[in-house]
């Protein structure tokens, strides 16, 4: 009997991507037929076996939620499956987390293995790398294959689901107006790339709030930071880049959009002989364990993480309970109508000493 193979091992001996695989199994037009053929014969001779998930719903019924993250060091992350689980285990599911670690192969291959039958639907935040190649094959064949998908936070247009966002530019209009309403008048942004969502939505919010305040946007007060300076090991790094940022502007006050930014740029400016607040005022977005236990404790706009993950899991919950009561009802031929539901969140701002 013939060893059986995975999505990875597959991409490895054919040398091409996992997402090459993936999509030339799931026949799609993006692969050329030759290479389709290649692969699904390779598959084919070493047993690959593919997902349960075209099976239908009504025949899988795990009770079991899969859900995929960017990264499990993340308070926000970590309060989200926190009400995940707590909606979950009232209505009689678990819970399985995967984690991608930014990486759009780890987030294909953990799809892949979550799916294998174990579970009934997913529950997940889109990686980084994912967001930069703008290639979302592998949720769509997920949901056309009859597993539904609930995003959060890190969502796109380009998949139909349902999906729970934060107020990413409310709630940064809200926070800037908070610096200018305590007197800032050279406010810096410290923000992610622009392909990551969440940051593109919270620097148009800063941007928006200075128009409202008719205060000029300067590009030069706009530090955008490199993914890469976000891990542990490069801590030191992300302190430099903000150092040489804080020596060549005239800074009051400080939005960042995320904590860690936040409380770095805390502690780069009181390296430099700024006193908080009342030289420099610092917001944050994201109320995590940092931001209370930092030196002076951050002023954040709380996402509400826990309510987050408790609506995904309704969303999905009920997704799957309609499907099944669905399928019972109409045979396997008959098209079921989805109306696709989006949640969005309210920010709230929680004061405390980095501001006056």
């Amino acid at each position: 009997m013939k060893r059986k193979i995975t999505l990875k091992e597959i991409a490895q001996e054919l040398d091409v991507s996992v997402s090459t695989v993936s999509k030339a199994l799931s026949g799609s037009k993006e692969i050329s037929e030759d290479t389709t053929k290649k692969i699904q014969a390779f598959a084919k001779l070493y047993n690959y076996k593919p997902n349960n998930i075209a099976l239908s719903l009504k025949n899988r019924k795990t009770k079991t939620i899969g859900i995929l993250i960017p990264e499990i060091v993340h308070h926000f992350f970590s309060t989200v499956i926190r009400g995940i689980e707590l909606v979950a285990n009232r209505r009689g599911y678990n819970v399985i987390v995967g984690l991608s670690n930014e990486s759009f192969t780890k987030e294909i291959i953990n799809m892949e293995m979550l799916a294998n039958g174990s579970i009934d639907g997913f529950i997940l935040s889109i990686s980084k790398e994912t967001l930069l190649k703008q290639d979302y094959h592998h949720f769509n064949a997920t949901i056309n294959q009859g597993m539904p998908i609930v995003m959060f936070d890190r969502v796109v247009n380009e998949v139909d689901c349902d999906k729970v966002i934060v107020d990413d530019l409310n709630g940064s209009v809200k926070a800037v107006n908070k610096l200018i309403e305590k007197g800032c008048k050279n406010i810096a942004l410290i923000t992610t790339m622009d392909y990551v969502s969440v940051g593109r939505l919270r620097t148009q919010g800063y941007i928006e709030a200075l128009e409202q305040n008719k205060i000029e946007a300067n590009s030069n007060l706009i530090l955008k930071i490199d993914d890469r300076l976000d891990v542990e090991n490069h801590l030191d790094d992300l302190e430099l880049e903000m150092e040489q940022f804080f020596k060549i502007n005239t800074i009051d006050g400080v939005f960042a959009v995320n904590e860690l930014y936040a409380v770095t740029a805390m502690k780069v400016a009181k390296k430099l002989g700024y006193k908080i607040p009342d030289d420099i005022q610092v917001i944050g977005f994201t109320d995590g364990v940092l931001s209370k236990h930092a030196s002076p404790s951050l002023t954040t706009v709380s996402q509400h993480g826990q309510k987050i993950g408790e609506q995904s899991a309704n969303l999905l919950i009920d997704r799957l309970e309609a499907s099944n009561t669905a399928y019972d009802k109409f045979s396997s031929d008959d098209e079921l109508e989805t109306d696709y539901i989006k949640v969005v969140i309210e920010t709230k701002i929680i004061e405390r000493e980095s501001t006056k």
